[in-house]
């Protein structure tokens, strides 16, 4: 008997690639609480609005809805050398960002991406792609 599969993507930031260009992702774990982890795996979860930052080498999820909870920091578990390679790209003018949420195994683990903010004109030209990508642009 097959063991029915839960699909791995919990919740995508898909505004994440239109505000910006994204670089490497790296998949890393979360501490979290019971309650926490329960919200997620019910997918009461949103990543939109929230950003990822470097404090005392450790890597913090800022501004992560979970249900009806208001916004919560949730520490990142990263090895010391990935936290130093995104540091270095943090420094040359890179922003952090959540890209989506894994939660089909028995971990819950957060996709993250080093990103370049697009300008207003990037962001049309990636509306126009995805438009002919469609057939409505002729």
């Amino acid at each position: 008997m097959k063991k029915k599969r839960v699909s791995d993507n919990v919740t995508v930031n898909r505004k994440a690639r239109y505000d910006y260009t994204l670089g490497d992702e790296l998949t890393v774990g979360m501490a979290l609480a019971g309650p926490e982890v329960r919200s997620i795996r019910d997918h009461h979860v949103q990543l939109k609005g929230s950003f990822v930052t470097i404090r005392n080498s450790e890597l913090w999820l800022n501004n992560l809805t979970l249900g009806a909870e208001t916004a919560r920091n949730i520490k990142l578990l990263a090895t010391k050398k990935q936290i130093a390679v995104l540091e270095r790209e943090k420094v040359a003018g890179s922003t952090i960002v959540p890209v989506r949420l894994l939660g089909g195994s028995r971990h819950i683990k957060l996709v993250i991406a080093v990103g370049k903010g697009k300008k207003k004109y990037d962001k049309r030209e990636t509306i126009k792609k995805r438009d002919i990508e469609r057939g409505r642009y002729l």
